[in-house]
Order: C-alpha cells, then sequence, then structure tokens
C-alpha cells in the first residue's frame, strides 16, 4: 500500500484563499457607479439619522453581496470612531427558508444565546415577532438587517414588519433598516405595493460584468492570491472572456480561475497556462450539469432522459409534439401519469435555462406557425451520466445503451 505525506505547496499560490466567495477584497473594482450609489444610501447612518432600507438586484455573481460587506465593513469602522452611534450588522442569507417565519426564526437565534434558542415551529408567527421586536431592542442603536437572496421568501410579510416595527410601536430602542439582496430581477414586481413602499425607499441595480470588469477584478485577485509569473499573460483575459460570455458572473470567472489554478499545481508545474482555464472550463460545466441535473423534478428528468434518447437516435431537433410520445412511454415505465403538454414545454424552458438543451424559435408562417426545436446543448454522454439514476429506475432505452454501458463501466473502473 502506498504511503503518503503531506508537505505545503506554495509554489502558485501565495493566497489561495483570495478566490473564495467569502474573501472580501479592500477595494471593490469594476463597480463605481452602483458603490457610489449604495454609499449615498447609507450615509444618513453615519449622520446619526435613521437608516434608508435599501433593495438590491441583479442577477447571482455581479457583486451585490460583495458590495454589501465591502460597504457595510467600512461603514461600522468608521461609526465606531462616534460616540453618539452604535451599529450592529445582522446578515442571514434566505436560500432555504421559504417563509417569513422561519427568516423571524432565524434572526431571533441569532440575536439569542445559544442556551435560549427558539424552534422552527411550534410558536404562533405574532409571538415569533414579538420575540425578535425584545431582541433587536436590548441590542439598540442602529440595526443594519441584511436579507440575501430574498427572493426566496414566499410571503411578503416581514419584508413589511421590519421596515415598519417602529413606526408602528414594536420598538423604542432601535432604529432598523433592512438591506434586501435579490438575484431575480422580477422579484421586485411580485412584491405588494405597500411592501415596495417600504423595502424600496433606495434602490440599486447592478449589471451583468462586462469582460474589461471583469480582468479588473480578475487582476486585483491574481495580486493577492498567486505569486508574481504564476500565470501566463493570457489567463486572466481568458478568464474575464469566459465569465462575460457566462452572464457576465464574477463568481464564476473566479472559481474558473482558482479551478485553473489547482489544476496546474496537480500537475506540479511552475505556471498556470490557457490549456489550465479550457480543463478548468470544461471540468466546472461537466460539475454544473451533473449538479444541475440531480437537482431535477422527476418529470424533468424523464423529459431530458426522452429528449436524450431520441438525441442518440439523430432524431434531434425535435418538437415537444416528437418527445411526448417518448416521454410518455418513460411514464408508464415508471408508473406515473404524465404532466399536460404545456407543463411539459415549461419543463423544456427550464432545461433551456439550465443549459443542458438548446431551443429554437421556428416561424413557418401561416402554413406551419411559430413552434420551438429543441436538442442537446451538452456532450451526449455527460447527459447520459448525470441520468444514471433515473435511467436505472425507467429502464435503459436501446438508443442510449451503448452510452449507459460506457458509464457503468467507468463506474466500476
Amino acid at each position: 500500500m502506498s504511503s503518503f505525506s503531506f508537505d505545503r505547496d506554495n509554489s502558485l499560490y501565495k493566497n489561495r484563499d483570495a478566490l473564495l466567495e467569502e474573501y472580501t477584497p479592500d477595494n471593490l473594482v469594476g463597480r463605481d457607479e452602483e458603490l457610489e450609489e449604495y454609499h449615498a444610501a447609507l450615509q444618513p447612518i453615519i449622520n446619526g439619522e435613521a437608516p434608508s432600507n435599501i433593495f438590491l438586484y441583479g442577477k447571482s455573481g455581479v457583486g451585490k453581496t460583495a458590495a454589501t460587506r465591502f460597504l457595510l465593513n467600512r461603514l461600522q469602522d468608521d461609526a465606531a470612531k462616534y460616540d453618539d452611534i452604535s451599529l450592529n450588522v445582522i446578515e442571514i442569507n434566505c436560500d432555504g427558508l421559504n417563509s417569513s417565519y422561519q427568516v423571524a426564526v432565524r434572526l431571533v437565534n441569532t440575536l439569542r444565546d445559544p442556551s435560549e434558542q427558539i424552534s422552527n415551529t411550534g410558536y404562533p408567527q405574532a409571538q415569533v415577532y414579538s420575540f425578535l421586536w425584545e431582541e433587536l431592542d436590548k441590542l439598540g442603536g442602529t440595526i443594519i438587517v441584511v436579507l440575501d437572496e430574498v427572493d426566496h421568501i414566499n410571503d411578503n410579510s416581514i419584508l413589511y414588519q421590519i421596515p415598519r416595527a417602529r413606526s408602528n410601536g414594536y420598538l423604542e430602542d432601535a432604529k432598523i433598516g433592512l438591506v434586501g439582496i435579490s438575484n431575480d430581477l422580477s422579484f421586485r414586481d411580485s412584491l405588494s405595493a405597500k411592501v415596495r413602499s417600504s423595502l424600496c425607499e433606495k434602490e440599486v441595480s447592478f449589471p451583468p460584468y462586462d469582460a474589461t470588469e471583469l480582468q479588473k477584478v480578475l487582476s486585483q485577485r491574481e495580486q493577492v492570491a498567486f505569486h508574481d509569473g504564476a500565470l501566463a499573460e493570457d489567463v486572466i483575459p481568458l478568464c474575464a472572456a469566459y465569465g462575460a460570455q457566462d452572464a457576465g458572473d464574477a463568481r464564476q470567472a473566479l472559481d474558473l480561475l482558482l479551478e485553473a489554478g489547482d489544476l496546474a499545481r496537480k500537475e506540479a508545474v511552475e505556471q498556470v497556462t490557457d490549456e489550465h482555464v479550457q480543463e478548468a472550463r470544461e471540468k466546472l460545466e461537466r460539475d454544473r450539469i451533473m449538479e444541475g441535473v440531480a437537482d431535477l423534478t422527476e418529470h424533468a428528468r424523464l423529459i431530458l432522459y426522452a429528449l436524450t434518447s431520441l438525441e442518440a437516435e439523430d432524431e434531434t431537433p425535435a418538437r415537444s409534439r416528437d418527445i411526448r410520445p417518448r416521454y410518455e412511454q418513460l411514464c408508464n415505465h415508471v408508473g406515473t401519469e404524465p404532466l399536460t403538454s404545456r407543463r411539459m414545454r415549461d419543463h423544456l424552458a427550464d432545461l433551456a435555462m439550465l443549459g443542458v438543451i438548446s431551443s429554437t424559435e421556428k416561424n413557418e408562417g401561416m402554413s406551419g406557425g411559430k413552434y420551438r426545436e429543441h436538442a442537446l446543448k451538452q456532450d451526449l454522454q455527460l447527459v447520459v451520466t448525470a441520468l444514471e439514476e433515473t435511467i436505472e429506475f425507467a429502464g435503459v432505452h436501446e438508443s442510449i445503451r451503448p452510452y449507459y454501458q460506457t458509464t457503468f463501466e467507468d463506474a466500476e473502473n
């Protein structure tokens, strides 16, 4: 049996953690206009005035959370210089919290001692809010409550209650400002008028990064994360170009640079090259597809399986009416009722958004009308591997048997 030992290897990285999501740089680059707006919205706090409620929106990876942490860290440092300002920041991520009740419980438990935590069930909502007002007033002063990924909350209650708590007489000593951060660009429009007027006093929109802005972000992190000369000249521009292509997502661009660096370190080479970036991109894309397919509903996976089997028969692009018979056949195999044609088309649209399939609109005018044709966007073998459990459950269709056999053999090896 081989013996393994662990020795430090710092030949490429100076501070690898600078590429991770939780890292907050000393300066935020590429977001000057957004930071200026956000700074102005927070300025009343340092003046000793009531905080504004602020709503940030933009796609994932465009700097909303990073800007929040950057500015609130600065704000706390500067507020400490003034004797008449007591500032506290409470930040929670709402992913996995789908109701105002659960968010309120999380806030109460964040503020309380571990020995005095409350459970997620068993209390009337009004009582949980009462606990929350009590804890906030105990803390007192100015309190900024940050709700990241606020669009996960299915009801508006807490988004109305927190901004209005003081004016409604629930708080005496605490002044509350709410910062809501959403990745869903339509979330604001889904709020009721009274919630919108409270939460959206100040709004800051974060557009996707372009390639130039991403180069600034990556170059800044490069200086902290890597030793001089550790990256080939074209690595940063290539990662930035891919990041701009992937919806202007800085997180994806940083993940790509990190993965490329790790591949180079694994190979024990002195420099990260564009070949490492290409290999890293392929690996991250495979991982993303595998995770995305794993998170799909049963029917979405069956629809994808149906399209995959048609792809293996060279019968794509295919219209939904051509996919449906194969989908119904698979539903019959697993003993479940097929969805309606409309719901099936909705799932095909979701699969296209995930990037697993491509959907192209066709227009044949008066004779044929408008319709969509669908095909796999990803490598067929990769999709079969991602669907392994579904294929095992629904049965191996003859058309994908060679690909499924390859997957099975790879797993055994």
